[in-house]
């Protein structure tokens, strides 16, 4: 098969089509022909070097799939051989096959593409599990979304607002800021020229959101501690501002904050299928009927996942960034 390897760490030159065999499946694992690949921040981190696979998995870059499954053991699932599905991945995913755990599958909601079936695992098991599980963004709390035209961030945006809840979101431009308002923010803050702590505490009329979600960290972290309400809670997913933060602890103590962090690709299977099933109840039915959509900025062929590559690290994007296998 076709394939993109990772032949060192360093920059997006670095990715070069190969030829390798076809995935050996394990206990558990289906073998999906793919036709679309997402590209995602832990893609370029695995590629610099930063973000080495999970003993076991697939050197190849990829973590979310869209595709036809050709092989493997399907009793007591939902699916049958030639059924087209998204599923998450430990890698592998930029291949013309992967293999892929069959509890993390999940159908391709109807009316959606490959491609953009193949844009929502990586972004939705994330939200989820974090926004929804970790902090429990319930009832009529409010939401910040720190880089909200991001995959992550389109996706959180509009399910939190889906669900009734106040979402804030940060961009790096007007423009941006209006696609956030677009998906369901009630205001987007230019990060560049707005200090979005204090828009969101004059959004609040002083309170504070209950729940951030930061993909920043660095010097994020204080700036979001002054602008959490009492009992809020702080789930960072990346830092890709920092890993260093001066935070005044005496707020933490004073207003019951929580800060808290976690990333998904180590997750056990378990953990993932739980998510499944949450998604498939309550996120998949607000796809099928429109109330949410795929955010799908640009699509590239397999072979050019160097200037896929390229375009994620220049931030320029809004939305998703895929590649088309077959």
């Amino acid at each position: 098969m076709r394939a993109i390897e990772i032949t060192q760490p360093g920059p997006p030159s670095v990715l070069q089509l190969c030829e390798r065999p076809l995935p050996q499946l394990k206990a558990g694992e289906i073998l999906i022909k793919v036709q679309a690949a997402g590209v995602n921040r832990p893609d370029v981190a695995q590629r610099n070097g930063h973000y080495a696979p999970p003993p076991g998995a697939s050197d190849l870059p990829g973590l979310e799939i869209a595709g036809e499954i050709v092989d493997g053991d399907l009793s007591g699932s939902r699916f049958a051989r030639g059924d087209m599905v998204c599923a998450l991945v430990q890698g592998g995913g930029y291949a013309e096959y992967c293999a892929a755990p069959l509890v993390q599958c999940l159908p391709i909601p109807k009316g959606l593409s490959a491609i953009e079936g193949a844009s929502l695992p990586e972004t939705f098991f994330t939200v989820w599990s974090n926004v929804f599980d970790r902090v429990q963004l319930s009832g009529a709390e409010t939401l910040l979304v720190q880089g909200g035209t991001s995959g992550i961030g389109v996706t959180a945006i509009q399910l939190a607002a889906a669900f009734g809840h106040r979402v804030f979101a940060t961009a790096g431009s007007d423009e941006k800021c209006r696609v956030c308002e677009q998906l369901g923010a009630e205001r987007g803050i230019n990060y560049k020229t707005e200090d979005f702590a204090a828009v969101v505490k004059e959004l609040t009329g002083g309170k504070g959101v209950d729940v951030i979600l930061d993909m920043v960290g660095g010097d994020y972290v204080a700036r979001e501690i002054g602008c959490l309400a009492e009992d809020g809670r702080l789930a960072l997913i990346a830092v890709l501002g920092g890993t260093k933060a001066n935070i005044d602890l005496g707020q933490v103590l004073r207003r019951r904050l929580t800060l808290t962090a976690s990333t998904l690709r180590p997750r056990s299977r378990e953990f993932k299928a739980a998510i499944v099933a949450k998604l498939i109840e309550h996120a998949w039915p607000l796809l099928e009927a429109g109330k949410i959509k795929p955010v799908i900025y640009r699509t590239f062929a397999l072979e050019q996942a160097v200037d896929a590559h390229s375009l994620m690290e220049s931030s320029q994007h809004i939305g998703k960034i895929m590649l088309q296998v077959a």
